[in-house]
């Protein structure tokens, strides 16, 4: 009976990688929907880049870099340690900016946007989930920073 606990416990998987606590309860919600997010990007970046590019080409590629920072914040909220935390950190103040200069300058120049991105108007054809996802964003990462 000892030998099947210990057997089993050999097997058990741990809830988050040693050392990170990023990946843990509401985190995982937080890098569920950055996966998502990363995920919807670039298929709408892809669609349109293929489809359309030749209609709006900022705008396009600025969903592509869009998508491929969604996925950088996913990936790197995920693994552990201090150079991971510091990516996640660069990918999520990124974002932020991205959000706020796009959302601004699609309001204020829309010439210069005549199609939306993930960021236009500050992520209103999202919910504007990207603009609210930076700010939990850092909020849990400065919860969750690694000691020194």
């Amino acid at each position: 009976m000892e030998e099947a606990r210990n057997v089993k416990n050999q097997h058990a998987q741990p809830a988050a990688a040693p050392g990170n606590t990023r990946n843990t309860g509401p985190g995982r919600l937080l890098i569920a929907v950055y996966a998502i997010f990363a995920i919807s990007a670039t298929a709408r970046a892809g669609y349109q880049i293929l489809t359309k590019f030749s209609e709006a080409p900022a705008a396009y590629l600025l969903s592509a870099f869009a998508a491929l920072v969604y996925a950088v914040a996913t990936v790197s909220l995920a693994k552990a340690g201090k150079t991971w935390f510091k990516v996640s950190v660069a990918a999520v103040l990124v974002e932020l900016v991205g959000v706020l200069v796009v959302g601004a300058l699609s309001i204020f120049d829309s010439v210069a946007f005549p199609h939306e991105t993930v960021w236009s108007l500050f992520g209103r054809g999202y919910g504007f989930i990207p603009l609210v996802l930076p700010v939990l964003g850092l909020v849990w990462l400065y919860r969750r920073r690694p000691s020194r």
